[in-house]
């Protein structure tokens, strides 16, 4: 951590209404940017995805469960994974608990991976959380939504990832995609995010970035996030 500026109480609160008049204006641009992104236009999904879930079968209109929109986190776990994507586990330590709040705004949050269902229940037990997730194994959706990418995609180096064809070291991607249904029972894409665009959905980094070291990651990424039951202390 830098050596701080040591001031007094006034000079800190001028320090403070100065900055406090950037933040305002920050949230005023983020609103207004919110309120663009639930303007873009739809596209109406026409594949009948199906997913694997604790109570069996399910389509793309189930995962609704009688709200009218759906938010679906893209968690990377493969078919052969043993255990989750840490960054993605990060992520969804997050997610326990909201799905009340969400509810009550005719929402529902869930997740979902192309592991086997068995596999996904059993990294879900370990790592204690309650949120809805499901299996989209044999199915298109993940590699549909840009977030599964075959052998060969790898072999070539140009995934398109993040709405560009770019190079990507995993065969699994995280992204949340959100989806809506009307009142007749029609399903639509309405957006989706990629890469940093996922940093609204963590709530741990917002708190990091209040404190003095901030998220301390010296341009080296997440390299030391790890699983919450695999911290040495």
């Amino acid at each position: 951590m830098a050596q701080p500026k040591i001031v007094s109480q006034s000079e800190w609160l001028a320090a403070r209404k100065a900055l406090l008049a950037k933040e305002k204006s920050f949230t005023r641009a983020r609103d207004a940017l919110s309120a663009e992104r639930r303007e873009m236009p739809w596209v109406k999904v026409e594949k009948p995805y199906v997913f694997e879930g604790p109570e069996g079968k399910k389509t793309l209109s189930d995962l609704f469960a009688g709200k009218s929109q759906l938010l679906i986190y893209h968690f990377m776990l493969g078919p052969d994974w043993t255990e989750g994507c840490p960054s993605c586990s990060f992520w969804a330590d997050n997610y326990n608990g909201i799905g009340v709040h969400l509810a009550h705004r005719d929402v529902r949050l869930i997740a979902v991976s192309r592991a086997p269902l068995a596999r996904i229940e059993a990294y879900k037990t370990r790592m204690g959380w309650s949120f809805p997730w499901v299996s989209s194994l044999g199915s298109d959706f993940n590699f549909d939504f840009q977030v599964s990418f075959t052998p060969e995609q790898q072999k070539s180096k140009s995934v398109f990832y993040n709405y560009e064809n770019r190079e990507f070291p995993s065969s699994e991607a995280p992204g949340i995609s959100v989806f809506a249904k009307d009142a007749a029972g029609a399903l639509y894409h309405t957006y989706s995010t990629y890469a940093r665009g996922l940093d609204m959905l963590n709530g741990a980094y917002h708190m990091l970035d209040l404190v003095p070291k901030g998220r301390d990651e010296g341009g080296r990424g997440m390299f030391w996030v790890r699983r919450h039951d695999q911290y040495e202390d």
